[in-house]
């Protein structure tokens, strides 16, 4: 009988390759049981746990699972009217709750170090009919890479993640302490903060480091160095640059993997931008990337003149991103948290602005005339935002910088004092950009903008009835 992966054809021979080795690997370790999963809107894994003996078949078959995961805000509440008609969504295939399939891309498997009973799968979405769901992230994010592909180019990203680790004191799990959302645990610091990159500090997170070190290696992460941050038991990770696929994947599983191995051993580790905490800091996330040529594989924004810190395809790329800055934010910085990080003097951006090795821009230019290491890294992020949409916005960005040869304008010296347009100050003007964004409704659709923007103003309006806590609550034990 045909699977529904061969009636499709949805997989390449390198995948059908790669599903012949996890069989085989599935069976030759006895593995009791192997998570199929998704990045669902909110780059929050979800998905069904299958057993080893039925993961041939569910990997062809693919694993059903309701549509109305696609329709939950951050607190895990459906935000659209599933039983009406079209679901919500003004499409049949979403009414009523209906099932849609998650299908594998076997080259993503892993077993997980710290449950090696355990197999991993991250899935694309697709419909019974085949085709892919409208909604699914990382589809969304491969249609946008596969359109500069098409250009002649690879995109490569680098990630600095900072993130939080706390020792957990009270997980919350009094009948009592449910909810959407629940009340979130009670922590308390592993250090002092203020002593950013001291050895004293290091060694007081060496414990942890050391159990999530061995953990993200094993899982074959391109972890590049673990380092203390400024701020009390903050942490930064990063990573070595992966190439298209390879660094969204890599974050989204990052994340999971972290606060998963964390929990196991007692701590509690969250990548919300800024808990309400006393005297604890703003993490970012600060995405390192430049372009490739696909025919020779040299950087393409090694800078050929001395006067000019990118190529002309750098420079326009980075033109792209300044000019679409507001919007953007909506993807790199997707919760209302994020928005009490952009201060001025405190090195994360408040402008659309660059510069030459300047952290307090939003596109910092790393690049020299023969440097094969020449790259923007953008500043914008918060640890929290979906990789898929995030990284697809910059590509969008990017290329149409590059379709206009625009030009951005000159380095900014003083990033605090450059007159330049504002970044938003809060996620509802970050929306409204986005809402009137031609550019990123021609890259994502109007179906997905308008998507993401009912789900991220139902957040908002929850947000502005509550009385307090509303932000700790949502997203420092889910992020």
């Amino acid at each position: 009988m045909t699977s529904f992966v061969e009636k499709y054809g949805l997989w390449t021979p390198e995948q059908q390759k790669a599903a012949a080795m996890v069989e085989k690997e599935v069976a030759g370790r006895g593995l009791g049981v192997v998570r199929f999963s998704f990045a669902d809107q909110h780059g929050i894994l979800r998905g069904k746990t299958v057993v080893g003996d039925e993961t041939a078949s569910a990997m062809r078959s693919g694993v059903g699972f309701t549509t109305t995961l696609l329709a939950k805000d951050t607190a895990h509440r459906t935000v659209f009217p599933v039983f009406t008609k079209g679901g919500g969504f003004a499409m049949p295939e979403m009414q009523g709750a209906a099932d849609i399939l998650m299908v594998p891309d076997p080259t993503t498997f892993k077993i997980l170090p710290w449950a090696p009973h355990t197999g991993w799968l991250l899935c694309d979405l697709y419909f019974a009919d085949g085709r892919p769901v409208p909604f699914s992230t990382r589809q969304i994010y491969r249609d946008t890479l596969t359109k500069l592909n098409d250009q002649g180019y690879d995109y490569v990203a680098g990630l600095e993640v900072e993130f939080h680790v706390f020792k957990l004191e009270d997980a919350k799990l009094a009948p009592s302490d449910a909810g959407q959302p629940g009340n979130p645990p009670e922590v308390s610091l592993l250090t002092q903060g203020y002593q950013y990159l001291t050895e004293l500090r290091y060694d007081q997170y060496d414990d942890i480091y050391e159990i999530l070190r061995k953990d993200i290696q094993a899982l074959g992460l391109p972890l590049r160095s673990l380092e203390v941050e400024f701020g009390p038991s903050q942490g930064e990770f990063t990573f070595r640059p992966g190439l298209n696929m390879d660094s969204p994947d890599t974050m989204v599983l990052f994340r999971s993997a972290a606060k998963q191995i964390a929990r196991r051993h007692g701590y509690h580790v969250t990548f919300m931008c800024r808990p309400k905490l006393p005297n604890v800091f703003s993490s970012g996330w600060h995405l390192h990337q430049s372009l490739k040529d696909r025919k020779t594989g040299a950087n393409a924004f090694i800078p050929t003149e001395e006067s000019q810190p990118l190529s002309k395809l750098g420079r326009h790329f980075l033109a792209g991103l300044l000019d679409h800055a507001p919007a953007s934010a909506a993807f790199a910085a997707p919760t209302i948290n994020a928005y009490r990080r952009y201060r001025p003097y405190s090195l994360a951006p408040d402008r659309a602005i660059w510069g030459r090795d300047n952290r307090g821009v939003m596109c910092r230019v790393l690049g020299a005339l023969g440097d094969p290491a020449s790259r923007i890294e953008n500043r914008l992020g918060e640890p929290a935002a979906n990789p898929y949409l995030y990284m697809a916005s910059q590509l969008i960005a990017g290329m149409d910088g590059m379709a206009k040869q625009a030009e951005p304008p000159p380095s900014a010296d003083t990033p605090y004092e450059t007159p330049a347009p504002l970044l938003p100050r809060s996620l509802e003007a970050a929306l409204a950009a986005l809402k009137a964004s031609a550019c990123y409704r021609a890259g994502f659709g109007d179906r997905f903008v308008d998507y993401f923007l009912h789900i991220k103003e139902a957040e908002i309006a929850r947000y502005q009835l509550e009385v307090s806590e509303w932000e700790h609550r949502e997203y420092f034990e889910l992020f």
